[in-house]
């Protein structure tokens, strides 16, 4: 077992908090989880440096308005039940959003405490807790309203679609979720590796959910199993999409269509969903390769480079055309696939992936870049130096971002859309058509599971609001600002 120490130096002061890893020699070979967690005593006095702020920034910086204060008060005390049940006032997935949620960048950015020291570490408390349950097996179902005869359709059972029901069966309501695949969970279940999410913690949230009465639909494609409007015509009086963004984004780059090219989305479902990494035992292939260059920066980069460091690469390359400063991938997770092995090509930009005589890839040529002023992301911008070098490669994975799938979005007439085919929607989730709702990346493009969830709630307040005629239904119908 690892022991990452973070340490954080104000003046004469020095905070050492030890996260325990898996030893990465050992790890890179395998899909069990890398990071193992909090120990009691390691979560009891993490707990302890909370300050109880009377105006906590960290709840603002919450997208599902956790009462992070009081949820830590509970773990200070070892009622950690009792912390669990308080985070499950607003967030029904917290053993998923302790492992991924980008908390750097949200609830632990905005702790008092990291002005002068180290934030809380609320991420590690709040899974802390959720597996506290699993292993202790005291599961507890929060208060359900009665049913209120009103049913309602939530379109994807990703992490946005999932926070949509559980919050609406919560008050009541009849909710059927329609999952196009053969396992629900969504992104949660096809993008992101068994090594940072365990299926069996995926499983067991939805489990959670369908036992506040959510129905699970799967192999249903709505556009074409049913379509919106037979949705409608079957009693539901609201529905919400959240069905995500899985369709590929390419680089326009000659060779892409070259035998060994993967796009990110494709290659992580193939071993996330269906097993590829144990085949022939499942029927999945997937190609297991010498030497592979992953396209991108963020975490689906990492996560597919170390997924192919696992499946048996020897060597395996990160190629992100500005620096390490601008990557958007969590800084966690960066390091775990240094320690791998992987290797960072930074100011580095694909421009043609060579194939052999056979159309297998052999070579990837690449720009060496330099950053100029800011583009419109904020980032300085890359440009071509004029010098280039070639990567002796046999698998490229493209990881540079996903678009809309069309498949919903067209059946739907009248929808407003926008950029690559995202749903156009208010704050509320709200779209121009009555009755229907949608968040998540099918409405943003690429983000964060919490920024989803957060997407979820608040869509499911407007549902109820709007089902029980104490708000319009649609964009248009709202009064001019």
């Amino acid at each position: 077992m690892k022991k990452c120490l973070l340490v954080t130096r104000h003046k004469s002061l020095v905070t050492v908090f030890k996260m325990r890893f898996r030893n990465p020699e050992k790890r890179k070979n395998d899909f069990k989880e890398v990071s193992l967690g909090l120990t009691e005593r390691q979560a009891v006095k993490e707990a302890g440096r909370c300050l109880q702020c009377k105006k906590p920034h960290c709840v603002a910086g919450c997208p599902v308005e956790i009462d992070i204060p009081k949820f830590i008060s509970f773990v200070k005390e070892k009622d950690y039940l009792g912390g669990l049940r308080k985070i499950r006032e607003f967030n029904m997935l917290p053993a998923i959003c302790g492992r991924v949620c980008p908390q750097e960048n949200q609830c632990q950015g905005q702790c008092i405490l990291g002005k002068k020291k180290r934030p809380v570490s609320i991420g590690a408390l709040e899974r802390f807790v959720a597996d506290y349950e699993l292993t202790s097996e005291k599961t507890e179902i929060p208060e359900i309203i009665p049913p209120n005869g009103h049913k309602a359709a939530v379109i994807g059972s990703g992490p946005a679609g999932l926070t949509v029901a559980a919050d609406l069966a919560k008050l009541g309501y009849d909710i059927t979720v329609f999952e196009a695949l053969h396992e629900p969970g969504g992104v949660l279940t096809y993008g992101i590796p068994e090594f940072r999410l365990p299926k069996k913690i995926i499983r067991k949230e939805i489990e959670f959910v369908k036992n506040l009465g959510v129905k699970i639909v799967l192999n249903w494609v709505v556009g074409r199993t049913q379509t919106v409007e037979e949705l409608f015509k079957d009693g539901f009086k609201a529905m919400f999409i959240g069905v995500g963004a899985g369709s590929p984004k390419y680089l326009g780059i000659p060779g892409e269509n070259l035998n060994n090219v993967y796009f990110a989305s494709e290659f992580l479902t193939r071993v996330n969903l269906m097993k590829a990494h144990k085949f022939p035992v499942y029927d999945t292939p997937v190609k297991k390769a010498r030497s592979v260059a992953v396209i991108g920066g963020g975490n689906v980069a990492m996560d597919s480079a170390r997924t192919a460091l696992r499946l048996g690469a020897e060597k395996v390359y990160i190629v992100y055309r500005r620096t390490e400063h601008e990557l958007p991938s969590r800084h966690e997770e960066v390091e775990n696939a240094k320690e791998e092995g992987i290797e960072f090509l930074f100011l580095s930009n694909p421009k043609e992936i060579i194939g052999d005589d056979k159309a297998y890839v052999k070579e990837l040529r690449c720009d060496k870049m330099v950053l100029c002023e800011p583009d419109a992301s904020g980032r300085r911008r890359p440009e071509c130096s004029g010098e280039e070098f070639t990567l002796d490669v046999d698998q490229v994975i493209m990881a540079i971002g996903q678009t809309s799938n069309p498949i919903l979005v067209r059946s739907i007439g009248g929808l407003n859309l926008w950029g690559e085919g995202y749903i156009k929607v208010d704050h509320d989730g709200r779209t121009n058509l009555k009755g229907i709702f949608a968040g998540g990346d099918i409405t943003t493009g690429a983000a964060t599971v919490i920024s989803a969830m957060g997407a979820g709630k608040r869509a499911a307040r407007a549902i109820d609001d709007y089902i029980m005629g104490r708000t319009v239904g649609a964009i248009h119908e709202l009064p001019l600002q």
